[in-house]
């Protein structure tokens, strides 16, 4: 039988044919047409600026999109002098002329959206509850995860001496309550809401019985719950439809905001010291429901340095006066967690992994300006493990901890970059930095940061 199921024919000459419906397996080409998504991710471990190039693009487009991870993010953008702060909103809600989305891959903490949206009203948003699309396929963080998620870290640190170092957000809890098919979401607050009750009630049960400590006022919450849910209903749609049109309707500009990092993705990050999402291109299918090939340019952030907030392996890490260095001049100090962060040097190996992972157009290469200063700057060029070149990103941490990074040094340009608006402005020394990190990751590098405000972004092509 042929593919199709049909009978195939033996014809007296020998040839054999096969009755087939008219057009029926002959290929099909494929439908290109519809709205490509943009599409920012991080390719470090977060804190790259990302929330900067977000609000560069969002400014021109139709429709802003977060697909996973919760407000465990921190993005801050400056717009009239106004710091806005945006955990869980897309931060282009401050375009009153485009819809933001909360993916159904996002995590929502409701007491955590409304008291981020009424901080950023006091700065200047309005009516964003007019802008915000939330899907009815989102899990909801509860009150009891974020607890567990403390919780979880104390027992951490008492049996390994070590945490993650979350954010205590209850992301982590939340997205194992998904997947272990108990979690709650939008769709079920919105309906029965005492069938939604019992689930809830048995969830915060179930957590109880793992931690004895742990105390849920289950009718308090339920109250709290129902209020919200009035308050969401009219900015809750089925996710799947609104992408589906929004990409084949008319044209449109849609944007996703990834949050987190590469090296933070539950699958191809730093494991175990990752966050409990895939923060790498593939979350944007999963996390808004949209097919790959609606997928455009991916632009990956990347620091003119490297950070990491919390624990875990950071080859190119300086416990030295550079570190402090970068530390205090580069402000770094997570949105989130107000936590120190680490700092290091540029490590390209790290960014050849984001990029074979994320497959980016180009790069957006931030706060340049922090390295003005530097006599010698140095960059992670390879790894080498036991004497010997490793032609890839370690998986296991405690190979990744032995690795001794080979750097190529570059001559610091010693100036200010901070008044640079285009190319011709950048010291030659920096401009050569710049070229050294695109011909070494072989990803070209679309915007150079080198301060806060919209402005500060130059735009290379």
């Amino acid at each position: 039988r042929n593919l199709l199921g049909n009978q195939p024919l033996h014809h007296d000459d020998g040839t054999i044919s096969c009755y087939t419906n008219p057009g029926a397996g002959v290929k099909r080409p494929r439908n290109d047409t519809g709205n490509k998504l943009t599409v920012v991710l991080g390719a470090q471990w977060g804190d790259e600026g990302k929330g900067k190039v977000v609000d560069l693009l969002a400014t021109e487009s139709d429709i802003i999109c977060r697909c996973q991870g919760g407000n465990n993010a921190g993005h801050t953008v400056v717009v009239d002098g106004k710091e806005y702060d945006f955990h869980l909103l897309p931060s282009g809600i401050i375009n009153s002329k485009a819809l933001s989305v909360i993916g159904n891959g996002v995590v929502i903490h409701l007491p955590g959206l409304f008291e981020e949206a009424e901080k950023n009203e006091k700065k200047g948003l309005k009516d964003w509850e007019k802008r915000l699309i939330i899907s009815d396929r989102a899990h909801i963080v509860f009150d009891f995860h974020q607890a567990v998620d403390g919780l979880q870290e104390v027992q951490r640190q008492a049996q390994e001496g070590k945490n993650i170092g979350t954010t205590k957000k209850g992301i982590g809890p939340t997205y194992s309550s998904k997947a272990s098919r108990t979690g709650l979401r939008i769709c079920d607050l919105l309906a029965d809401f005492k069938d939604f009750s019992m689930r809830f009630k048995n969830l915060a049960q179930q957590y109880q019985a793992m931690f004895p400590t742990l105390e849920v006022d289950v009718d308090g919450q339920l109250k709290k719950l129902k209020e919200y849910a009035e308050r969401i209903r009219p900015m809750v749609r089925d996710g799947i439809y609104f992408m589906y049109d929004a990409i084949n309707g008319p044209p449109k500009k849609i944007l996703v905001e990834g949050a987190n990092a590469a090296l933070l993705d539950i699958d191809f990050g730093t494991y175990p010291f990752v966050t409990s999402s895939n923060c790498t291109v593939g979350g944007v299918c999963t996390g808004l429901g949209i097919p790959p090939l609606n997928i455009g340019d991916v632009y990956g952030v990347v620091k003119a340095y490297t950070t990491r907030v919390g624990i875990g392996a950071f080859p190119t890490e300086q416990l030295n006066e550079v570190g402090e260095l970068l530390q205090t001049r580069g402000h770094e100090v997570g949105v989130t967690t107000g936590r120190k962060r680490r700092c290091g040097w540029l490590d390209l190996v790290i960014l050849r992994y984001a990029n074979m992972i994320n497959g980016f157009t180009a790069f957006a290469l931030t706060k340049l300006d922090i390295l003005d200063v530097m006599d010698e700057i140095k960059v992670g060029v390879s790894y080498k493990l036991n004497g010997k070149k490793i032609p890839y990103f370690p998986a296991n941490m405690d190979v990744l901890q032995k690795v001794e990074v080979e750097y190529e040094k570059l001559p610091g340009w010693k100036s200010d970059t901070s008044a640079c608006r285009k190319w011709e402005d950048l010291p030659v020394k920096a401009q050569n930095y710049i070229r050294f990190v695109e011909i070494h990751v072989g990803v070209p590098i679309k915007w150079v940061g080198v301060g806060k405000a919209r402005e500060s972004m130059i735009q290379m092509f």
